[in-house]
């Protein structure tokens, strides 16, 4: 069995218009997708991240090129051949909210039903399964229309893992649940490519989450599409060069975007550990300029742990402080 699940020979994606000219919002793409592997779609609102999993998905044309599942053309293959190779997650809210949650996640096997679309007892474990997988089961038995958006998006993923197709792409799998939810996912969706050999393509804004858990990304901006593992791309530049912003920048140290440094009063922050970088975001965030240089403010953190955990030295003034709420107080009330 081939490694490569999917690839795009100079594939062009957008929207054909007859009376005017084609909206085109990416061509000339040479893109491959390996089984086994989690593959994180990155890049701005707009670029065309969701028109492309539409068109990897055969739910639109390509302006121009090919797209082929293990070497086969996707124009070829009949909606049941396609529907046992691929899945898709799209970020609309299903429809059909009568049904249940079991219901719904049902609907990945039809693909594998007889004519009559009656389901096996293989069938049914295999949606109890995926169910339990991504957490839902107290979801089974409830309709649709008393659910939650996040908890349709958990059934929606259920639906495609029931599906067990060899390629699954998913749209903002993550964008409706809390963040405990989010991690679960993405780390479930890394298990899967590895341990049932699936290729998946997940589109996501989560980067912090994308950095950890994908084995590839595929950096989407105007200009084109960039892959690379997540750390390759972090030291080549690529991953900030495709959110470049005025006011924010990539720091390749703590691997997060940060706002550009604030121009307010220099701070000479002293120490090191956990609660020091957390009050240089404080500080930062209520516009002062921490700098290793002289300056007429100075914070020191001890950690001996007595009452005290910072010193403040402002315009030759000494204060002792228990709290990062307590520094800042005494900064904004100088400032006024």
């Amino acid at each position: 069995m081939t490694a490569l699940a999917l690839e795009t020979r100079d594939l062009a994606i957008g929207y054909r218009r007859r009376s005017k000219g084609d909206i085109r919002l990416a061509h000339e793409l040479n893109l491959q997708l390996q089984r086994g592997k989690l593959v994180g779609l990155l890049g701005a609102n707009g670029v065309g991240k969701s028109t492309l999993l539409r068109t990897l998905a055969g739910r639109q044309k390509p302006l121009a090129g090919r797209v082929l599942l293990a070497g086969q053309d996707l124009s070829t293959l009949s909606p049941l051949a396609l529907a046992h190779r691929l899945s898709i997650v799209l970020t609309q809210t299903p429809q059909p909210r009568l049904m249940n949650g079991y219901a719904l996640v049902a609907l990945g096997r039809h693909p594998h039903s007889d004519w009559l679309g009656r389901l096996s007892p293989e069938d049914h474990e295999i949606v109890a399964w995926a169910i339990d997988a991504v957490g839902a089961d107290d979801l089974a038995d409830q309709p649709l229309a008393e659910l939650s958006d996040g908890q349709r998006q958990k059934l929606m993923i259920a639906r495609a893992l029931a599906q067990q197709s060899d390629i699954m792409l998913l749209d903002e799998p993550t964008a409706y649940l809390d963040l405990p939810r989010r991690v679960e996912t993405m780390q479930l969706l890394k298990q899967l490519a590895r341990s049932a050999e699936r290729a998946i393509l997940v589109s996501t804004h989560d980067l912090d989450l994308a950095l950890r858990s994908c084995d590839q990304l595929w950096l989407m901006s105007d200009a084109g599409i960039i892959t690379g593992a997540p750390e390759d791309l972090v030291l080549d530049g690529g991953l900030g060069a495709t959110f470049d912003a005025a006011s924010i920048s990539f720091d390749k140290v703590t691997g997060s975007f940060v706002l550009d440094p604030p121009a307010g009063p220099r701070v000479r922050l002293i120490g090191e550990g956990e609660a020091v970088l957390w009050l240089r975001r404080a500080l930062e965030r209520a516009g002062f300029t921490v700098s290793s240089a002289a300056a007429d403010v100075e914070v020191t953190h001890h950690s001996n742990g007595a009452d005290s955990n910072w010193d403040l030295r402002l315009n030759g003034r000494a204060s002792a402080h228990s709290t990062i709420q307590s520094v800042l107080e005494a900064l904004e009330s100088e400032r006024k």
